[in-house]
Protein backbone atom coordinates (compact mmCIF):
# COMPACT_ATOMS: atom_id res chain seq x y z
CA UNK A 1 0.00 0.00 0.00
CA UNK A 2 1.26 3.30 -1.12
CA UNK A 3 2.05 5.76 1.81
CA UNK A 4 -0.73 8.56 0.86
CA UNK A 5 -3.14 5.34 0.53
CA UNK A 6 -2.10 4.31 4.21
CA UNK A 7 -2.55 8.12 5.40
CA UNK A 8 -5.89 8.72 3.87
CA UNK A 9 -7.11 5.02 5.51
CA UNK A 10 -5.65 6.39 9.04
CA UNK A 11 -7.56 9.26 8.71
CA UNK A 12 -10.79 7.55 7.51
CA UNK A 13 -10.56 5.51 10.76
CA UNK A 14 -10.42 8.54 13.16
CA UNK A 15 -13.38 9.96 11.35
CA UNK A 16 -15.10 7.09 11.71
CA UNK A 17 -14.35 6.80 15.48
CA UNK A 18 -15.66 10.31 15.97
CA UNK A 19 -18.47 9.79 14.01
CA UNK A 20 -17.89 13.02 11.75
CA UNK A 21 -18.09 12.74 8.29
CA UNK A 22 -15.61 14.95 6.22
CA UNK A 23 -18.17 17.38 5.48
CA UNK A 24 -18.98 18.04 8.66
CA UNK A 25 -15.93 18.41 9.89
CA UNK A 26 -15.94 21.92 8.92
CA UNK A 27 -17.65 23.04 11.96
CA UNK A 28 -21.20 22.45 13.92
CA UNK A 29 -23.63 20.86 12.32
CA UNK A 30 -27.83 22.47 13.00
CA UNK A 31 -30.11 20.62 10.88
CA UNK A 32 -33.35 21.12 12.75
CA UNK A 33 -34.51 18.28 15.11
CA UNK A 34 -38.27 19.49 16.01
CA UNK A 35 -36.99 20.28 19.29
CA UNK A 36 -36.44 24.21 20.47
CA UNK A 37 -33.93 23.12 23.31
CA UNK A 38 -32.01 22.04 20.57
CA UNK A 39 -28.64 24.40 19.61
CA UNK A 40 -26.74 21.90 17.58
CA UNK A 41 -24.57 18.97 17.12
CA UNK A 42 -20.51 19.04 16.07
CA UNK A 43 -17.54 17.05 15.68
CA UNK A 44 -16.70 14.58 19.13
CA UNK A 45 -20.47 13.35 19.37
CA UNK A 46 -20.93 16.72 20.55
CA UNK A 47 -24.54 18.22 21.08
CA UNK A 48 -25.26 21.72 22.35
CA UNK A 49 -28.78 22.61 24.12
CA UNK A 50 -30.58 25.31 26.09
CA UNK A 51 -33.04 25.49 28.18
CA UNK A 52 -34.92 29.02 28.51
CA UNK A 53 -36.36 28.83 31.98
CA UNK A 54 -35.06 25.75 34.51
CA UNK A 55 -38.04 23.71 36.27
CA UNK A 56 -37.43 24.89 39.73
CA UNK A 57 -36.68 21.54 41.24
CA UNK A 58 -34.22 20.81 39.00
CA UNK A 59 -32.94 24.41 39.42
CA UNK A 60 -33.16 23.58 42.91
CA UNK A 61 -30.86 19.70 42.97
CA UNK A 62 -28.48 21.65 40.35
CA UNK A 63 -27.33 24.27 43.03
CA UNK A 64 -27.82 27.16 40.35
CA UNK A 65 -27.41 30.84 41.51
CA UNK A 66 -31.04 32.47 41.85
CA UNK A 67 -30.18 35.09 38.82
CA UNK A 68 -29.42 32.10 36.67
CA UNK A 69 -32.58 30.74 34.94
CA UNK A 70 -31.49 29.89 31.60
CA UNK A 71 -28.85 27.45 31.07
CA UNK A 72 -26.57 26.39 27.91
CA UNK A 73 -25.28 22.76 27.82
CA UNK A 74 -22.64 20.68 25.84
CA UNK A 75 -22.43 16.96 26.40
CA UNK A 76 -20.10 15.06 24.09
CA UNK A 77 -19.18 11.09 23.99
CA UNK A 78 -15.68 11.97 22.71
CA UNK A 79 -13.49 14.26 24.08
CA UNK A 80 -13.05 16.67 27.30
CA UNK A 81 -10.43 19.06 26.87
CA UNK A 82 -11.64 20.27 23.95
CA UNK A 83 -15.25 20.81 25.24
CA UNK A 84 -13.74 22.94 27.94
CA UNK A 85 -10.97 24.89 25.74
CA UNK A 86 -14.15 25.73 23.15
CA UNK A 87 -16.32 26.73 26.17
CA UNK A 88 -13.31 28.79 27.57
CA UNK A 89 -13.96 30.87 24.60
CA UNK A 90 -17.56 30.79 24.77
CA UNK A 91 -17.81 32.37 28.56
CA UNK A 92 -15.06 34.80 27.44
CA UNK A 93 -17.77 36.43 24.36
CA UNK A 94 -20.86 35.82 26.39
CA UNK A 95 -22.26 36.56 29.66
CA UNK A 96 -22.41 34.06 31.40
CA UNK A 97 -21.15 31.22 34.04
CA UNK A 98 -19.86 27.71 34.31
CA UNK A 99 -22.33 25.80 36.51
CA UNK A 100 -20.19 22.56 36.42
CA UNK A 101 -18.03 20.40 34.25
CA UNK A 102 -17.97 16.59 34.80
CA UNK A 103 -16.04 13.92 33.00
CA UNK A 104 -17.20 10.76 32.35
CA UNK A 105 -15.58 7.82 31.75
CA UNK A 106 -16.59 7.06 27.71
CA UNK A 107 -15.36 7.53 24.39
CA UNK A 108 -17.27 5.24 22.91
CA UNK A 109 -15.13 2.40 24.47
CA UNK A 110 -11.62 4.83 23.57
CA UNK A 111 -9.01 5.60 25.62
CA UNK A 112 -10.16 8.91 27.66
CA UNK A 113 -12.98 10.90 28.66
CA UNK A 114 -16.60 12.71 27.57
CA UNK A 115 -17.74 15.44 29.35
CA UNK A 116 -20.81 17.65 30.54
CA UNK A 117 -20.29 21.16 30.70
CA UNK A 118 -23.42 23.44 32.15
CA UNK A 119 -23.54 27.27 31.36
CA UNK A 120 -25.63 29.63 33.27
CA UNK A 121 -26.84 32.75 32.30
CA UNK A 122 -29.70 35.45 33.14
CA UNK A 123 -30.70 35.69 29.20
CA UNK A 124 -31.45 32.57 27.62
CA UNK A 125 -30.17 34.35 24.87
CA UNK A 126 -26.60 34.20 26.32
CA UNK A 127 -27.15 31.02 27.26
CA UNK A 128 -27.90 29.61 23.40
CA UNK A 129 -24.87 32.26 22.03
CA UNK A 130 -22.31 30.54 24.63
CA UNK A 131 -23.31 26.71 23.44
CA UNK A 132 -23.23 28.24 19.67
CA UNK A 133 -19.57 29.43 20.02
CA UNK A 134 -18.58 26.31 22.02
CA UNK A 135 -19.58 24.16 19.13
CA UNK A 136 -18.09 26.56 16.52
CA UNK A 137 -15.19 26.39 18.64
CA UNK A 138 -14.83 22.37 18.41
CA UNK A 139 -13.31 22.34 15.04
CA UNK A 140 -10.14 24.31 16.20
CA UNK A 141 -9.65 22.87 19.64
CA UNK A 142 -9.54 19.13 18.09
CA UNK A 143 -6.78 20.35 16.12
CA UNK A 144 -4.28 19.28 18.38
CA UNK A 145 -6.04 16.01 19.09
CA UNK A 146 -4.31 12.79 17.36
CA UNK A 147 -5.75 9.08 17.47
CA UNK A 148 -5.07 5.65 15.98
CA UNK A 149 -6.53 2.24 17.43
CA UNK A 150 -3.47 2.08 20.39
CA UNK A 151 -4.97 5.44 21.64
CA UNK A 152 -4.91 9.42 21.50
CA UNK A 153 -2.82 12.57 22.56
CA UNK A 154 -4.63 15.20 23.27
CA UNK A 155 -2.74 18.86 23.41
CA UNK A 156 -4.32 22.45 24.37
CA UNK A 157 -2.90 26.10 24.52
CA UNK A 158 -4.31 28.90 25.38
CA UNK A 159 -2.83 32.53 25.91
CA UNK A 160 -4.90 33.81 28.31
CA UNK A 161 -7.05 31.05 30.18
CA UNK A 162 -10.76 32.11 31.89
CA UNK A 163 -12.95 30.54 34.18
CA UNK A 164 -14.11 27.27 31.77
CA UNK A 165 -10.41 26.34 32.63
CA UNK A 166 -10.51 27.68 35.81
CA UNK A 167 -12.99 25.32 36.83
CA UNK A 168 -12.21 22.40 35.45
CA UNK A 169 -8.73 22.25 35.85
CA UNK A 170 -7.97 25.20 38.41
CA UNK A 171 -5.68 27.06 36.05
CA UNK A 172 -4.35 30.82 37.67
CA UNK A 173 -7.01 33.24 35.39
CA UNK A 174 -5.28 35.33 32.71
CA UNK A 175 -2.21 33.13 32.47
CA UNK A 176 -1.08 30.97 29.46
CA UNK A 177 -2.16 27.73 29.94
CA UNK A 178 -0.97 24.20 28.62
CA UNK A 179 -3.06 20.79 28.65
CA UNK A 180 -1.46 17.77 27.91
CA UNK A 181 -2.48 14.09 27.46
CA UNK A 182 -1.48 10.61 26.77
CA UNK A 183 -3.30 7.53 26.27
CA UNK A 184 -2.37 4.88 27.21
CA UNK A 185 -1.05 6.47 30.00
CA UNK A 186 2.19 5.15 30.18
CA UNK A 187 2.93 7.53 27.09
CA UNK A 188 1.57 10.56 29.42
CA UNK A 189 4.13 10.03 32.00
CA UNK A 190 6.99 10.50 29.21
CA UNK A 191 5.06 13.36 27.57
CA UNK A 192 4.49 15.25 31.32
CA UNK A 193 8.04 14.76 31.96
CA UNK A 194 9.55 16.24 28.78
CA UNK A 195 6.92 18.95 28.74
CA UNK A 196 8.31 20.16 32.56
CA UNK A 197 12.02 19.71 31.48
CA UNK A 198 11.51 21.28 28.26
CA UNK A 199 10.99 25.06 29.63
CA UNK A 200 10.26 27.03 32.84
CA UNK A 201 6.52 26.27 33.53
CA UNK A 202 4.86 25.49 36.22
CA UNK A 203 2.56 22.21 37.33
CA UNK A 204 -1.03 23.09 37.39
CA UNK A 205 -1.95 19.70 38.04
CA UNK A 206 -1.13 16.19 37.44
CA UNK A 207 -3.80 13.62 36.82
CA UNK A 208 -3.55 9.30 35.91
CA UNK A 209 -6.26 6.46 35.92
CA UNK A 210 -6.76 6.37 39.56
CA UNK A 211 -6.37 9.71 40.57
CA UNK A 212 -7.99 12.65 39.05
CA UNK A 213 -9.37 10.75 36.16
CA UNK A 214 -12.38 8.87 35.42
CA UNK A 215 -10.55 5.59 35.81
CA UNK A 216 -9.44 6.25 31.83
CA UNK A 217 -6.36 5.24 30.76
CA UNK A 218 -4.46 8.39 30.55
CA UNK A 219 -1.86 10.14 32.22
CA UNK A 220 -3.07 14.26 32.09
CA UNK A 221 -0.88 17.20 33.16
CA UNK A 222 -1.78 20.89 33.04
CA UNK A 223 1.00 23.68 33.01
CA UNK A 224 1.10 27.50 33.41
CA UNK A 225 3.87 29.94 33.01
CA UNK A 226 4.65 32.54 30.67
CA UNK A 227 3.06 31.75 26.91
CA UNK A 228 6.18 31.21 24.76
CA UNK A 229 7.39 28.95 27.76
CA UNK A 230 4.09 27.04 27.98
CA UNK A 231 3.57 26.41 24.31
CA UNK A 232 7.28 25.58 24.01
CA UNK A 233 6.70 22.47 26.44
CA UNK A 234 3.35 21.44 24.48
CA UNK A 235 5.12 21.71 21.50
CA UNK A 236 7.93 19.39 22.90
CA UNK A 237 5.40 16.65 24.92
CA UNK A 238 3.03 16.13 21.58
CA UNK A 239 6.31 15.23 19.65
CA UNK A 240 7.60 12.87 21.40
CA UNK A 241 4.17 11.64 22.23
CA UNK A 242 3.26 11.09 18.21
CA UNK A 243 6.85 8.78 18.00
CA UNK A 244 5.46 6.36 20.90
CA UNK A 245 2.08 6.10 19.84
CA UNK A 246 3.38 5.01 16.27
CA UNK A 247 5.24 2.40 17.46
CA UNK A 248 1.78 1.11 18.91
CA UNK A 249 -0.27 1.39 15.30
CA UNK A 250 -0.25 3.15 12.46
CA UNK A 251 0.11 6.78 12.36
CA UNK A 252 -1.98 9.02 14.32
CA UNK A 253 -3.31 11.80 12.35
CA UNK A 254 -4.80 15.31 13.71
CA UNK A 255 -8.25 15.05 14.01
CA UNK A 256 -9.01 18.18 12.08
CA UNK A 257 -5.92 20.79 11.74
CA UNK A 258 -3.39 21.57 14.34
CA UNK A 259 -3.69 25.00 15.78
CA UNK A 260 -0.21 24.94 18.22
Amino acid sequence: MQVDQLIEKVVEEIKKRSDVPKEEAKGPKAAGCGITEFVGTAIGDTIGLVIANVDAAIHEKMNLDKKYRSIGIIGARTGAGPQIMAADEAVKATNTEIVTIELARDTKGGAGHGCLIIFGAEEVSDARRAVEVTLKELNRTFGDVYANDAGHLELQYTARASYAIEKAFGAPLGKAFGLIVGAPAAIGVLMADTAVKTANVEVVAYASPAKGTSFSNEVIIMITGDSGAVRQSVIAAREIGLKLLNTLAAPAQPVTVPYI
